[in-house]
């Protein structure tokens, strides 16, 4: 009897699929990173400016209209996280409750940054697009904030997006912390009912 498609897709383990996933997300976001600092520090080199996260919000994946850059290093920065917890999860829930208490303050305080900063820079965005839609202007791709340093602006697209992906990242972890922290604990109590 001849193998079915049914037959090979259900002798293909979760994890597995995980594991490509991961690597095809790991290598995006080397990909699109490399390009950006490339052709930042080209840019730097011919006009000696530089603004951060610029040039992968001006340019699109494969072709025009394919999507930005940046949209693309914050979706798969996120799977990529998403698909590292899958992979490591039975070694989060092995984790002594000590270290899982301090991981839980780590992401916690993250969560806190990273929901600041992504609330800020998109006011900010969301202001400076009506001053400039006030102004006739709607380049929304180039608008950038002299902060916290002047001499290095920050493209105000790529922090948003950036910064969101960072707070996704954060409550996931917090939420995947405290989840097998429950877990271990569960395991630990129908242990003793046992003995």
């Amino acid at each position: 009897m001849s193998p079915t498609i049914q037959d090979f897709f259900s002798k293909i383990d979760s994890y597995h699929v995980y594991i490509v996933i991961f690597y095809f997300s790991a290598f995006m976001m080397l990909y699109i990173t490399t390009f950006g600092m490339y052709w930042s520090w080209v840019d730097y080199h011919n006009t000696k400016t530089i603004t951060i996260g610029e040039i992968i919000v001006k340019h699109d994946l494969f072709f025009d209209g394919s999507g930005k850059l940046v949209s693309y290093l914050a979706m798969f920065s996120v799977i990529t996280w998403f698909c590292v917890t899958k992979i490591g999860y039975k070694r989060v829930q092995n984790t002594p409750k000590i270290v899982r208490s301090v991981l839980s303050v780590i992401a916690l305080a993250l969560i806190v940054v990273a929901a600041y900063e992504f609330t800020y820079n998109f006011f900010v965005w969301g202001s400076l697009i009506t001053v400039n839609t006030i102004h006739h202007s709607m380049n929304v791709d180039e608008i950038n904030i002299s902060y916290p340093n002047p001499d290095t602006p920050w493209n105000l697209v790529f922090a948003t997006k950036m910064t969101l992906a960072a707070l996704i990242i954060a409550c996931h972890a917090f939420y995947v912390i405290q989840r097998s922290g429950k877990k271990f604990e569960s395991r630990l109590a129908t242990s003793k009912d046992k003995k």
